[in-house]
């Protein structure tokens, strides 16, 4: 009867074990996946905060920029692809596109002194560039999380509990190929553009 109740206690005492380890991993994924989602949502809040000031740009620039309609349509189609975006990947793919849209909407508007000393744009730029600082580092956090998340769902015993609820690794967010090339440099005389 002793050696009976001795296995007894000690099967109990090892499912009690195995079924807090269980929980515990458990929770730790289910943090980790929501982190994920809670890092996107604070880079969605301050893109919104950015798409918001794309038709003061746009506005500014239209009176100045009468020649450069396909450089003023491209900001708009990005803003429109992004808001319909229907997950992450969508959503990651258009804002690259607002990035490189705006990239050459700035450079453009070096071509128009007046529109440079404009105070409005200016203004805006300054915004958008204080926002595309804090996207960088938003953008970073979420990659950390997506990191933490997609090593703990492939590591050994973690990995076990993952595949029986479901969760597989999540993309990072990355930059296109087009952002990754060299931008050739060029110092030359130019004479001022008229509006």
């Amino acid at each position: 009867m002793n050696t009976t109740l001795i296995i007894g206690s000690l099967l109990v005492i090892g499912l009690t074990v195995l079924v807090t380890y269980v929980v515990g991993v458990y929770n730790m994924l289910v943090r980790l996946f929501n982190n994920i989602d809670k890092a996107w949502s604070n880079i969605d809040v301050i893109l919104k905060q950015r798409h918001d000031e794309l038709p003061k740009l746009v506005e500014v620039c239209n009176s100045y920029m009468l020649h450069e309609r396909e450089t003023l349509e491209s900001v708009t189609k990005a803003r429109t692809a992004y808001s319909t975006g229907l997950n992450i990947d969508d959503k990651a793919q258009a804002e690259n596109q607002i990035v490189g849209a705006l990239g050459k909407l700035f450079a453009v508007a070096e071509q128009y002194p007046d529109l440079k000393a404009n105070q409005e744009f200016l203004a805006v730029q300054q915004r958008i560039s204080a926002l595309e600082s804090t996207i960088a580092d938003r953008r970073e956090f979420y990659n950390d999380s997506v990191n933490l998340y997609n090593i703990a769902i492939q590591q050994i015993p973690t990995l076990w509990v993952a595949q029986e609820i479901g969760y597989t690794a999540r993309p990072l967010l990355t930059v296109s190929p087009s952002d990754r090339k060299n931008v050739p440099l060029a110092f030359a005389n130019r004479t001022p553009v008229a509006a």
